[in-house]
């Protein structure tokens, strides 16, 4: 039976040719494993997961395979994208009985959900000491008729385990300037001065810490934080990770050096890494910074948008089932598009050599410095574009995920600011308005959210608390950038929500709502992974409302979010960035920023530009005119200086003197540059 046809995920539709009788994850699914009296098998991955096609083309599209399937389990196929909650669960689960992750995850479960055997992928043959996957099911199946009370007293054991588990933050207090002088120190050693980056291979894009970096060195002028940035940075942007033809970023890379990239490309990677490159302009205004700034910000606008407004989720790693087809390059492809000469000078110019760096002699483009020459590199460029158009492209996964939506309109909207480019912002309203129009709207008092949407149709899962939190902190930069005050109201409706429904009980917040479907364990991780966790991201939003708004609630709601920070920070800074970030802004203040004048005036306009070119850690901006009533209370009885527009500096609502001058605001926020 086709179950997943009508399925709102790609990745389910991915799968619902095959000969395997998948069900979606849901209460039928049990409750038939349940009168079936066989085991659950839970498979998860996403679109654009290279792992998941290899075992999907192995495992699940092989008769014999799906055949053993059907006759022992009933087999759940999991989008993790659409159910971070089921993912988070079971991937804790697997992780605490292999000692790793990864996707695709394999997990046999009792029809309780009570998970007794995991794995990741596993071959269609034995091979390297791993079985194959006909081996472990059939082991678990002799198992299961031979040995079930044993998987169930494991299932249970594990279960519990898991529940035990949690994150408490009664007693921590929010980090201290020490402790954040602490962890940048911690993140120095373990920093990679040669190459960039932390750690050894394989390398993932370090956003949320380089955000934390950038903070840190905008609120004390720590030389080292910037040196870190912008060493990561440029490493990435001039390695193979970054795609050189047309821009945007792969998900990580496979070797220290960012040579060769794992070529999915996601949205929310590029996201943060907008808006990592976006604020190292404003802290540097090194040209490479805005250079992939805005490269990014196109490729998002070209490459991602739905027709809907949104931004899809994903570009596959695949193209023609091998992974990066599409992107790669041999000298003598070159030859062909370019001739011998321009060739020759595009293959020691993109590090395309006759070995190659990636697979069958092909190499994944690098630009290790800029060209002496960049009229003959942009025709280059284009010529090799044009001709990469011709290939066959990876699949893109258009379904739409309000978290990440919200990451990418808070980097729009700063982008546009910064760099004066109003499709940016454009852009960032209409993905804002498809959130509200679709995925907000669901529950008693329509406040609810929807994770995810696909052709404007929105899906059946529950918005996790990193929906909450991105969306709310994607309409607060929307506000700061536009002045609509919707924006702001929206984002306050978001956040009441997740204050309601999503807390603890001591300060900190689970990652589902307490009225969502309930698990074998309540997911609670207030660590970042390839996003900011939903804790940190509460933590960060919740600041920047109160200081718009001068809300007590949500300034202390947000500073007992950020306790269990302070006990990450000392051991594990790389996974605390986010939350390390927004106690920067919590240090700092954060500082409130009230332009008042009329809109048309240019003194006005130059007061509001240098005020979005601030680099102060988590800064609000607000624009007014004063002969309207202000909807904002930061904006306030702000009397405007001599009749002329006026800048207000301040914290908690406490102000600086007021300011006519656009050098003297530029003083007060940190903005490298003046109106100009």
């Amino acid at each position: 039976m086709n179950r997943l046809k009508d399925a709102t995920s790609p990745y389910l539709q991915q799968h619902a040719e095959n000969p395997v009788d998948w069900w979606e994850w849901g209460e039928e699914a049990f409750a038939e494993a349940l009168r079936r009296d066989v085991p659950v098998l839970i498979s998860v991955g996403y679109s654009a997961c290279h792992w998941c096609h290899v075992m999907a083309h192995e495992s699940f599209e092989d008769p014999a395979t799906a055949a053993m399937m059907n006759a022992s389990f009933v087999s759940i196929k999991v989008d993790r994208e659409e159910r971070p909650d089921v993912d988070a669960v079971y991937m804790e689960a697997t992780q605490a009985m292999t000692g790793h992750g990864g996707w695709p995850m394999t997990v046999f479960a009792t029809p309780a959900g009570e998970p007794f055997f995991t794995g990741t992928y596993f071959p269609p043959t034995q091979r390297h000491g791993m079985p194959s996957f006909a081996q472990v099911m059939a082991a678990v199946t002799e198992a299961w008729r031979e040995r079930r009370s044993d998987l169930e007293t494991v299932g249970r054991q594990v279960t519990r385990q898991l529940r035990e588990r949690n994150f408490t933050v009664e007693s921590a207090r929010a980090p201290t300037p020490e402790l954040l002088s602490t962890a940048v120190a911690s993140l120095h050693m373990d920093y990679d001065r040669a190459h960039g980056g932390f750690g050894g291979a394989p390398k993932f894009p370090p956003s949320m810490v380089l955000e934390f970096l950038l903070r840190h060195n905008a609120r004390v002028g720590a030389e080292p934080a910037l040196s870190m940035v912008a060493g990561t940075a440029t490493a990435m942007a001039r390695g193979g990770m970054y795609d050189q033809l047309a821009g945007g970023f792969a998900r990580y890379s496979v070797d220290a050096e960012w040579v060769v990239p794992h070529f999915e490309k996601m949205l929310y990677d590029n996201a943060l890494l907008l808006r990592v490159y976006t604020n190292w302009w404003r802290a540097s205004g090194d040209y490479l910074a805005s250079r992939i700034a805005i490269e990014t910000a196109s490729w998002l606008l070209r490459e991602l948008r739905t027709p809907q407004g949104g931004f899809a989720s994903a570009l596959d790693a695949d193209s023609e089932g091998v992974e990066g087809r599409f992107y790669v390059w041999t000298p003598a492809q070159l030859d062909a598009v370019l001739g011998d000469g321009d060739g020759a000078w595009a293959a020691e110019l993109f590090g395309v050599t006759a070995a190659g760096t990636f697979e069958h002699g092909s190499s994944v483009l690098q630009l290790r410095a800029d060209p002496d020459d960049a009229g003959r590199f942009q025709q280059v460029r284009a010529a090799l574009l044009a001709e990469r158009e011709t290939r066959v492209r990876p699949g893109r996964d258009d379904k739409v995920v309000a978290a990440w939506n919200g990451l990418a309109i808070a980097a729009l909207a700063e982008a546009g600011a910064v760099f004066d480019r109003a499709e940016y912002v454009e852009a960032a309203i209409a993905a804002a308005d498809l959130l509200v129009s679709v995925h907000l709207g669901t529950g008693s008092h329509g406040d609810r959210l929807v994770r995810t949407s696909r052709d404007g149709r929105p899906g059946s899962t529950a918005g996790v608390l990193e929906d909450y939190a991105n969306v709310a902190e994607g309409m607060l930069a929307l506000y700061a950038v536009t002045s609509e005050d919707e924006w702001l109201a929206f984002a306050g409706v978001l956040l009441d929500v997740a204050l309601s429904h999503f807390g603890d009980g001591s300060g900190g917040f689970f990652d589902t709502a307490d009225d969502a479907e309930e698990l074998i364990r309540r997911p609670q991780d207030p660590t970042d992974n390839a996003t900011p966790s939903g804790q940190g991201a509460l933590a960060g939003a919740l600041l920047r409302y109160a200081a718009y708004t001068g809300s007590a609630e949500h300034r202390e709601a947000a500073e007992r979010a950020l306790g269990v920070i302070s006990a990450l920070a000392a051991r594990h800074a790389r996974f605390a960035g986010w939350g390390l970030a927004v106690a920067e802004a919590l240090v700092d203040g954060p500082r409130e920023i009230a332009v008042l004048g009329p809109t048309a005036d240019p003194r006005t306009r130059a007061l509001r530009r240098v005020a979005l070119l601030g680099t102060a850690p988590g800064a609000v901006v607000a624009v007014g005119d004063p002969a309207e009533l202000a909807a904002v209370p930061l904006l306030y009885d702000r009397p405007l200086v001599d009749g002329a527009p006026t800048a207000y500096v301040c914290r908690q609502f406490t102000c600086d003197a007021p300011t006519t001058a656009a050098d003297v605001l530029a003083g007060q926020v940190g903005a490298r540059v003046s109106a100009g």
